[in-house]
This record gives C-alpha cells, structure tokens and sequence, in this order.
C-alpha cells in the first residue's frame, strides 16, 4: 500500500514540475499600414489554441488591428526556442501586440 502511495506521489510531482516547462507558442508575421504606406515585420504570442500557422492568422489580426495594422502574412509559428532569432529583426514589434 505504502508503495502504491509513492508511486502517486512521484506521478504527481512530475506533472506539476512539467507544467512550467511547456513551451509558449509564438508567430512572426508581416504587417502594413496606409496613408501613408508602412511596413513592419512583428512577433506576437499565440494562445495554444491557434498554434499553427492556418490558426493563427486570425488572432495575429485582431491582435494587430488595435494598433492600426492589417496582417499581410503569418509568416512561422515557434516555439520558445525561435525567440532570440527574432528578437533583433522583429525591433519594436517584438512582442508589441
């Protein structure tokens, strides 16, 4: 029995230790505005829900519309690991919006 007991300890320990290790899930996407034109290319974090490039373009548009933009493209979507790749040529627009 006290067996049993550990076992589930241990099962539970894992999975509250593995919680904070799960990745974000982020896109890089390329914007305009008009009047007069500006681009921008930007980097915006995903709800786990539209993880995936058919997904996200909805949610990086209404993310960016509050800043007066409108999405030309999803370009990826990435993880954690694809931050700091992005971070220099993202500028202003890393994780803006």
């Amino acid at each position: 029995m006290k067996q049993h007991r550990f076992l589930a300890a241990i099962v539970v320990a894992t999975t509250v230790m593995a919680g904070p290790l799960h990745a974000g899930c982020y896109a890089d996407y390329r914007a305009r505005m008009d009047n007069p034109l500006r681009l921008h290319y930007g980097v915006v974090e995903l709800p786990a829900n539209a993880c995936s490039v058919a997904a996200a373009p909805p949610v990086v548009s209404s993310l960016i519309a509050a800043g007066g933009w409108t999405l030309l493209e999803v370009v990826s979507v990435f993880d954690d690991a694809g931050l700091d790749a992005r971070r220099e040529n993202a500028g202003e627009y890393f994780l803006r919006f």
